[in-house]
Order: structure tokens, then sequence, then C-alpha cells
């Protein structure tokens, strides 16, 4: 087993920070779904179950094997996001209490008979178009079967990180005429992240919120990256003005500088496509890449780096260099960096205090 390593270090606590900051936006009346599909965006489902369970009213997941899982940590409430598709998958999910998204007629179909809708959500395509009932549509099985069911109505937006975005108003409409059509005790769901930082009047009776939870939002600095991307620098080169580096020769040196290789590439889960340029950070000093990312390093430009030492700790992402740089940078989403770590990057979860 090799002596050094790239690590990937989680703090639960920063997580819960986060949480605390989105609740403080919405009314006393909204409750917090916290997603934790994909294994907690890759933090670790059961580390943050664990975590989070006591300032949250809920989770969303996507696949039953999580649910499952996250039912042996928390009595709360689990939906399942994409619902289920087959009738032994909703016996299982009716016996450990999970809510259910309905998104079309099949998935229907499978729970019409039962007595009580309360666990069910029904989502309405506003404007996504990925899934979700038409209005029509669904407005034909709520006349004939949902007038005297309780249930939660929801939908998803597909531009509230841009405030300006006229799809937002669109989806807006339609979203609010549809209940004002349904009777008083619908319950309803379309706030995610973007919706909440940008749209709280529209938090409804249940917010979904994922990727902020994480600090990945692009666009609100106060949220902080839970994730440290770390690798130590295992080798300091001198290069000469006119030299290139690494693969295809991409990078040339303009002046002499000084090089380090970092025991991070590919192979880890970081792009092959990284640009030149993109900022990472040495002992809290800005340095940046340089060169092609190779499948097990990548070099970085620390000519300007003081007191640079192989064994230096080389961050490409932590909560003082947001998760979102690395993705901007890159033209990129945070969600890629978080979900596409590789295994033999060494994790390591710090439980909240």
């Amino acid at each position: 087993m090799t002596s050094i390593n790239s690590e990937l270090l989680i703090d639960g606590n920063i997580l819960r920070e986060n949480i605390i900051s989105l609740k403080k936006r919405l009314s006393q009346d909204s409750k917090f779904l916290a997603v934790i599909k994909s294994d907690a965006y890759g933090h670790n489902l059961t580390n943050i179950v664990n975590d989070i369970d006591d300032i949250v009213d809920g989770f969303g997941v996507v696949r039953l094997e999580e649910a499952l899982e996250i039912r042996k940590h928390s009595n709360k409430k689990i939906l399942l996001m994409q619902g289920i598709y087959s009738h032994e998958d909703f016996v299982l999910s009716r016996k450990k209490e999970f809510d259910l998204v309905i998104h079309n007629l099949s998935q229907f179909k499978i729970v019409k008979n039962e007595e009580s809708y309360e666990r069910f959500w029904f989502k309405i395509n506003t404007g996504m178009n990925r899934l979700g009932f038409e209005i029509d549509d669904f407005m034909k099985i709520y006349d004939e079967n949902l007038q005297n069911k309780k249930f939660t109505l929801m939908s998803h937006l597909a531009s509230s990180n841009e405030k300006n975005n006229p799809t937002n108003k669109r989806q807006f409409k339609l979203f609010n005429d549809l209940s004002k059509a349904l009777h008083k005790d619908v319950k309803k769901s379309i706030a995610n992240t973007g919706c909440i930082l940008n749209f709280p009047e529209h938090s409804f009776d249940w917010v979904r919120c994922g990727i902020g939870i994480y600090g990945g939002y692009l666009k609100d600095e106060k949220l902080k990256t839970a994730m440290t991307l770390r690798s130590p620098i295992i080798n300091l080169r001198e290069i000469k003005k006119g030299e290139k580096v690494g693969y295809d020769g991409r990078a040339i040196a303009e002046k002499d500088m000084k090089i380090a290789s970092i025991y991070l590439g590919y192979a880890d889960g970081l792009p092959v496509t990284i640009k030149d340029g993109t900022a990472v950070m040495i002992n809290d000093q800005i340095a940046s890449v340089f060169g092609k990312v190779s499948m097990d390093l990548t070099t970085i430009d620390v000519t300007s780096i003081f007191n640079c030492s192989v064994g230096d700790w080389c961050e490409f992402f932590s909560p003082k260099l947001p998760i979102s740089n690395i993705a901007k940078s890159n033209e990129l989403i945070t969600y890629y960096f978080m979900t596409n770590i590789k295994s033999r990057v060494k994790k390591v979860y710090k439980s909240r205090n």
C-alpha cells in the first residue's frame, strides 16, 4: 500500500451551517427536505443522515436502495423522487413508509387503489420537459380520483439559478394557476436551492434542497464548500523559458518557472480537460494548473508560491477555495466534481461537533 494518498475531506459541520443558513430564508410554515441522492452528492449518505437528521424534516433520494439505507438511521420522511416502477417496489415502499413521486400514468396505476394518497407527490411538467404529467392529463386524473384526497403537488424549475430568466415566471404561473384549481388540502412543492435563494416567496409547504447544502451553488458565496479535495506535491522542477510541460506540450513557459507535480489525475476524478490557469491553493496561496492533466498527475505553476516543498498539500477545492471556482473556470458544474471523485482517493469524514 502506498504511503501517500490524495484525500477528500468532508466536514459535517459545514453542511449543518449551510442548512441553517438556507432555512433562515424560508417562511416558518415551509418544511425542509434535504436531497441526498447519489450518496449525498458524493459526501457519504449514511454519515450525512446522522449529522443532519435533527435539523431537517425529511430526505429525498432517487434509488430505492438509498431510501432503505436512510430508513436504518432515520424515522423522518423519505421521498423517492422518481417514484417506483413495479408493484413489488411499491409494496416495499409502503412497508417502509416512503413518500413517492408519481410522474406518469403507469406509476399511478400501481398506486391507484390505495385508500390514502398523503404520501404521494404528483409531479407536473411546467417546462422542464423531463418527467411529470402534462397539466391536462393530470386534471383528468384529479377529476376522477383526487378531489377528496390529500396529496402534494410538485414541479421542478429549469432555470431557478438565473433570477431574470423568463422561464421561471412561466413555470410559476403554470404551477400557481393549477394549484388554485385544486382543493385547499393539497400541499405544494416547487422550490430547489435556486428558488430558495432567488424566489423564497415560492417556498410553499416543502422545499427540496440539494446542491446548496453542500456549498456547490455557484452564485452564493455564503454557502461554504463542505468538501476539500487535496493531494500532495511529489516533485518540484525548475524549467526555462520556452520549455513545454505535460502531454502534447500544451503549456509553454513564458519565463523561467517552478513546476510542482501533484499526486492526482484523471483516474482520481479530475477532468482531463481542466484548463491552464485554473486556481488551486498551496499553503494558503493561489497557484494555477499548468499543463494537461495526466492519469495520475497534475502539474501546477508554483513559481510565486513562498516556501513551497515536496509533501505540501495542493487543494483543488475547499471551504477556502469554493468548488464553484474550479467549475466555472472549466465550464462545468459543481455536481460533476462532487460525484466523480474515484474510490482510490481516501475519504475522511469529520462528523459534527
